[in-house]
């Protein structure tokens, strides 16, 4: 289960972001977890909850998970459009190979709300 680790990374990023503003207290942590991320988002939730626990800094705060489904981009015809399947290698419009994943892919921590 490497969500666990995953959560305790999470947990140490923000205990430092929130030293570096000279927080007492985080009340919120918000998430992006894109849904090709690799990462199951429940056992994430799980071990962030019970991680926090340890921290005075972080053990009342709200953990807010955002999912972020995957997005792709063609410059063949300039178009984004959201893939059926993981592993496509075609655009859904015009048939180029000329794609790339923008989006659903991410394992991020985007925000904090802390009390000072």
């Amino acid at each position: 289960m490497h969500e666990l680790s995953i959560a305790m990374s999470i947990v140490d990023l923000a205990i430092e972001e929130a030293s570096k503003e000279n927080a007492k207290k985080i009340t919120e942590i918000e998430i992006e977890v894109g849904t090709w991320a690799g990462v199951d988002s429940e056992a994430l939730l799980f071990s962030l909850n019970v991680t926090k626990q340890y921290s005075d800094v972080l053990k009342d705060s709200e953990i807010r998970l955002i999912k972020r489904e995957p997005l792709m981009y063609c410059s063949g015809c300039n178009r984004e459009f959201t893939p059926k399947v993981q592993y496509t290698d075609t655009c859904a419009y015009c048939n180029s190979a000329q794609i790339e994943l923008i989006q659903g892919r991410e394992l991020a921590l985007s925000s904090l709300s802390i009390q000072e």
